[in-house]
């Protein structure tokens, strides 16, 4: 009879949770790099000049690109991890996660202060936890051997230092700003890469450096 019991258990147990192949990455490094590739070249080029009418433009562009398609992926990626265990293979996933849905509502925030011609200096405070989190990506993904990201989140640690006092209106601010921009250029570029790298490796099975 224990036996059986063993038995009937063993094959009532739920069966393993199925593994995707397609994390939604693609949506979130796109989204980001159109963001980056907005405001780079205003930050570090002057162009096109700032007034309110080119401030609510950029402000829609940074809650719906950076902003929604980000959050977006975060979420995504955090539901199917908790709920159906869809990545539970791809642990690194789970800092992909944070740092989606975190960059995504930092970026409504970024978007709708600059739609709105709000005072910039708190995102210098912003950037300080932002920072904090960015490294983290760094140890994650360089400790599990994807160098592809860890490069992403070196840009985005660049991004956040040069933010601090570019925000801030300290001294220096002027340069610290186009610097700003050159790093928002970079890392833009580098998104768009892993968005190609992502895509062709998911959808057409080709192995792209990542």
């Amino acid at each position: 009879m224990p036996g059986d019991l063993l038995v009937l258990a063993a094959t009532s147990a739920p069966p393993p949770p199925v593994q995707s192949m397609f994390p939604p990455l693609a949506i979130g490094f796109f989204g980001l790099g159109v963001g980056y590739l907005i405001y780079g070249p205003q930050e570090l080029f002057g162009y096109p000049r700032r007034s309110p009418e080119v401030d609510r433009t950029t402000g829609l562009w940074g809650i719906w690109m950076p902003g929604f398609m980000q959050a977006l992926t975060g979420v995504l990626l955090f539901v199917a991890l908790s709920w159906f265990g869809l990545f539970s293979m791809q642990r690194t996933l789970y800092m992909a996660a944070l740092a989606f849905t975190a960059y995504g509502v930092h970026w409504f925030a970024i978007g709708r202060t600059r739609y709105l011609g709000s005072d910039p200096r708190p995102n210098g405070l912003m950037a300080v936890p932002f920072t904090i989190i960015s490294v983290l990506g760094i140890v994650v993904f360089f400790s599990a051997g994807d160098w592809a990201v860890g490069i992403l989140f070196i840009g985005l640690t660049l991004v956040y230092v040069t933010d601090f006092f570019a925000s801030l209106g300290l001294w220096g601010a002027s340069l610290f700003e186009r610097a700003l921009g050159a790093v928002r250029i970079l890392t833009g570029l580098w998104l768009m890469y892993l968005t190609w790298a992502t895509v062709l490796d998911l959808a057409l099975g080709r192995s792209v450096p990542t």
